[in-house]
């Protein structure tokens, strides 16, 4: 598998589930009416980190990142798991 196949499968099976399951977590903070400001600057902030990421699956099936781009992304994202 190329490495820029291994960076797709990552930001598609784990990255992306991830940021997904969380954002519904917010809407539901938000709806449940136990939000503040900080709960919706925090909402924004992951829908920003989503469409990053999906700009970044874009780029990669155009072929515009590099594999040693692709490692460095794999190794943050990687480092960004270990952190939650």
């Amino acid at each position: 598998m190329t490495i820029q196949k291994q960076l797709e499968q990552l930001i598609k099976n784990d990255v992306l589930t991830d940021v997904e399951d969380y954002i519904d977590e917010l809407f539901e903070l938000i709806a449940s009416k136990k939000d503040d400001e900080r709960t919706k600057e925090e909402l924004a902030d992951i829908q920003e980190m989503r469409d990053d990421f999906l700009e970044m699956l874009k780029d990669i099936e155009a072929g515009e990142i590099d594999d040693e781009e692709c490692q460095e992304i794999i190794e943050e994202i990687n480092e960004m798991l270990e952190d939650k």
